[in-house]
């Protein structure tokens, strides 16, 4: 058996008990998450959510897709097609990773979805409106997202100026934060501090944090006035 003996995967304090990162966006009776990472089924468990209308990808890596063969359950549920959205390179690597999902003779039971292709331009889901924020992952190209005046800014470590004007009069903004040390595709804990003071938000959270971080209660201190770890089941009116 392989374990993990560091300061955050022994805490007690439940602030450290960190699952993949994702969000659920909702509007009334609507929801949509942005990403499916391998955790997605126990996060929906988690918080009791049995309604969902689209899923939006940031990106194609693993620890962001691995999860959407679980939507399913919600095909179930409703009685329909999942709607996911997308960039071409996204959706190309996501029916390559499930290609049974895309067969035309499936396998009874597999997860009925619907591919939508998107670009930098902003689009609306049930009534949510959504605007990209292309960011860089070292040198693979991600979205961020803009819904109202809250933003979601995660496996990045560079916006350009350009991209960062969509950014202005946030109430809220999500970094990810990997860890202190430098990263090839990643911001670290001053990089995600700097842009949320940057930015001017006027609440700022770290999310995607590594347990080379150590303990929430501890990183916390080094964050600016008015930005703050980030967690499981957090819930934000914006």
């Amino acid at each position: 058996m392989i374990g993990c003996q560091c300061h955050a995967c022994t805490s007690a304090d439940p602030h450290d008990n960190r699952l993949r990162s994702s969000i659920l966006v909702q509007n009334g009776e609507n929801a949509v998450i942005l990403d499916t990472g391998p955790d997605f089924r126990q996060q929906m468990l988690r918080e009791k959510v049995t309604r969902l209308d689209a899923v939006i990808y940031t990106h194609e890596h693993r620890d962001h897709i691995a999860g959407m063969d679980d939507i399913r359950s919600f095909n179930f549920l409703q009685r329909k097609s999942m709607d996911l959205y997308g960039e071409k390179r996204v959706l190309r690597s996501i029916r390559i990773s499930f290609p049974y999902v895309f067969v035309e003779d499936k396998y009874p039971g597999v997860p009925n979805v619907i591919l939508h292709e998107i670009s930098d331009e902003p689009f609306s889901i049930e009534g949510i409106r959504f605007v990209p924020i292309r960011m860089q992952h070292a040198d693979i190209p991600v979205l961020g997202f803009r819904i109202g005046n809250f933003a979601y800014l995660v496996d990045t470590n560079f916006i350009s100026a350009e991209e960062k004007k969509k950014l202005t009069g946030l109430n809220h903004v999500v970094i990810g934060a990997l860890r202190r040390e430098k990263h090839h595709s990643h911001f670290t804990l001053s990089e995600a501090a700097a842009l949320y003071k940057e930015l001017g938000a006027t609440h700022g959270y770290i999310t995607h944090i590594s347990h080379q971080m150590g303990r929430t209660e501890a990183f916390e201190k080094e964050l600016p006035v008015g930005m703050q770890a980030a967690y499981d089941g957090l819930v934000l009116e914006i």
